[in-house]
């Protein structure tokens, strides 16, 4: 199963009760038998990219803000990007598909060559071996397909509706489901 999970998208289900993970968009970045690591893409923080990056800050996809990229490792900051296919640039480290890992360290005029968005996350989501499998075989997460775009979107907080419904069928109507089933 090495590799199966690196570049889909993890949707978390409605029965998602985690509130690290409640309906939440990652994006895998890696996944082999010592487990996953990955980002989640709809949840912008209110800290302007620039007061952690100040270089960064007008190279950054809109909205110029901190993504919480998950509950470990929040004392550091990772650079995600798309890029044009077979682009290369001495600052972006290719992962999986259309999707790399910036040093934040360069200069963003630098690591911008071949690159269409960048987003900063603070931490990560990390599985160990064997443990994102188990959560996805209880139906904790739906394992859909990424979009370039998924990374990038203007709008992070209709991520989670957007990316079930476009799977059509029951994965749309499931897109619909309340915040709190019990208001209903």
């Amino acid at each position: 199963m090495a590799d199966e999970l690196a570049g889909k998208l993890l949707v978390a289900t409605p029965g998602m009760l985690d509130p690290n993970f409640r309906r939440t968009v990652v994006l895998v970045l890696r996944h082999d038998d010592d487990g996953a690591l990955g980002v989640v893409l709809n949840r912008p923080v209110a800290v302007p990219t620039g007061e952690a990056l100040p270089a960064w800050h007008d190279a950054v996809t809109p909205p110029a803000t901190l993504f919480q990229g998950g509950p470990v490792g929040l004392d550091g900051a990772l650079g995600v990007a798309t890029l044009v296919p077979g682009a290369s640039s001495e600052a972006v480290d290719p992962l999986v598909g259309p999707f790399g890992l910036v040093d934040l360290d360069a200069d963003p005029a630098d690591a911008l060559s071949g690159v269409t968005g960048v987003r900063v996350f603070v931490g990560y989501a990390g599985w160990s071996g064997g443990q994102l499998e188990a959560e996805v075989a209880a139906g904790d997460w739906y394992v859909l397909d990424a979009r370039p775009g998924d990374l990038t979107t203007p709008e992070p907080g209709l991520l989670w509706r957007r990316v079930l419904r476009r799977q059509g069928g029951a994965l749309a109507i499931v897109s619909t489901f309340p915040e709190d089933p019990s208001l209903n």
